[in-house]
């Protein structure tokens, strides 16, 4: 019994049978949750920008990488919506929110923490939240686990993982699907959900043995990234 939440969880990525919320429709969070609609995965995608969500819900796309025929196609799977009460619909949240860096280049979480105060009285038992984000190695466990840690036991009825974001905006060689996906998890119970929930899209899936080392890879890929330019 103690292990319910987890085996259902299982259950319903095994099946596919499972409804994914992506918060944050930038340009890291509208193709992810393009890619899980095209699955035929039941996606709710959440911004607090109701241009965006008007936009979206008549087809029309602010990425010149997304055409409007892609919004059509995936219509019946993907809702787009301004309403944070719907996160009660959700198995996994995905968030994708901006992390802007401060004077003296420290890292603002503030949208991370906003939305953390929103959906904190809406998650229930037997959900998995991922963050996307990218921010400093203890991010996750600091500031998402230890935020549910009063109200949850992780790894047990509530499931934290961190997964870098692969979007490279205009790459038509590489789409993310295709570029291995870094996952982890606070718990060894969360990174077994996690890892079982991104094989659902992306072709390669990785696996490391703690959410800072995933945060890290994230760092390391944009100061090369940087570096290049």
């Amino acid at each position: 019994m103690k292990l319910i939440y987890y085996k259902n969880l299982l259950n319903k990525i095994y099946r596919r049978d499972f409804v994914v919320g992506i918060i944050g429709l930038g340009y890291v969070g509208l193709p992810l949750a393009i890619n899980f609609s095209k699955k035929k995965i039941n996606t709710i995608g959440f911004d607090i920008d109701g241009n965006k969500i008007s936009n979206l819900k008549k087809f029309k796309s602010y990425f010149k990488d997304i055409s409007n025929e892609t919004l059509k196609e995936i219509k019946y799977y993907f809702d787009p919506t301004t309403n944070i009460k719907k996160i009660q619909k959700c198995d996994i949240i995905v968030i994708c929110l901006p992390t802007p860096l401060k004077d003296k280049f420290k890292p603002d979480l503030k949208y991370i923490l906003s939305t953390i105060r929103k959906i904190k009285p809406l998650v229930k038992y037997g959900q998995l939240i991922s963050l996307e984000s990218t921010s400093y190695p203890g991010t996750t466990e600091e500031i998402i686990a230890n935020n549910f840690s009063d109200k949850f036991n992780i790894g047990k009825n509530l499931f934290i993982s961190f997964s870098p974001e692969r979007e490279d905006p205009g790459n038509k060689k590489f789409p993310a699907i295709k570029i291995p996906k870094i996952v982890s998890g606070v718990t060894n119970n969360c990174l077994k959900i996690s890892k079982l929930f991104y094989k659902t899209i992306f072709q390669e899936v990785v696996v490391v043995k703690s959410t800072k080392t995933a945060e890290f890879t994230k760092l390391l890929e944009n100061i090369y990234r940087s570096v290049n330019i």
